[in-house]
């Protein structure tokens, strides 16, 4: 949170506040320079919590402190959120049962690891007509899938590639 986004001490111009003190107490709607003023003899700051409001909010507060927590609250968040990584496993509509077995057994260590899995067959100019050649490839990658990972999503063409991506399957708690 940026100063630029809250209002402070002098910089709120309403004509009428309702004030409220850090510690919870409530003085009520008063003029805002009443309020500005009970900020001073306590040595803080006057921040517009609620413009919206009818009348606008304001507490008195440390605004140094408001913004620190604001901003160990915002880290906090940052730090909790899982980043997802997709592992993409390129195919051909070409390509042998012996190297899709490779492949699979790689994509098979990914999604073990918690990994989601992109499979991605290269469709050529004659292929993109008829992509059944394909889907032939894709299937015989879900087939050997099916126990470990859940597709998210039907195979989709986009482009010249023939896309559909894996996600772990959910481990069941005994």
């Amino acid at each position: 949170m940026s100063k630029e986004e809250v209002l402070l001490n002098e910089e709120i111009d309403f004509k009428e506040v309702r004030c409220v003190s850090d510690n919870g107490e409530v003085y009520g709607i008063i003029s805002s320079k009443e309020a500005l003023n009970l900020a001073h003899k306590a040595g803080l700051d006057l921040v517009l919590i609620s413009p919206n409001a009818k009348p606008p909010v304001c507490k008195i507060m440390d605004y140094g402190k408001f913004r620190y927590q604001a901003e160990k609250k915002q880290k906090e968040a940052r730090k909790k959120q899982k980043q997802i990584e997709i592992k993409e496993i390129k195919l051909s509509t070409q390509i042998a049962q012996n190297d899709i077995n490779y492949k699979v057994k790689h994509a098979i260590e990914f999604l073990e690891s918690g990994k989601h899995v992109k499979f991605k067959v290269f469709l050529k100019q004659r292929e993109l007509n008829i992509p059944d050649a394909g889907m032939d490839t894709l299937g015989k990658v879900a087939v050997m899938l099916e126990d470990i990972a859940i597709a998210e999503k039907e195979p989709k063409l986009e482009g010249k590639h023939l896309n559909v991506l894996y996600v772990p399957k959910k481990k069941e708690k005994h």
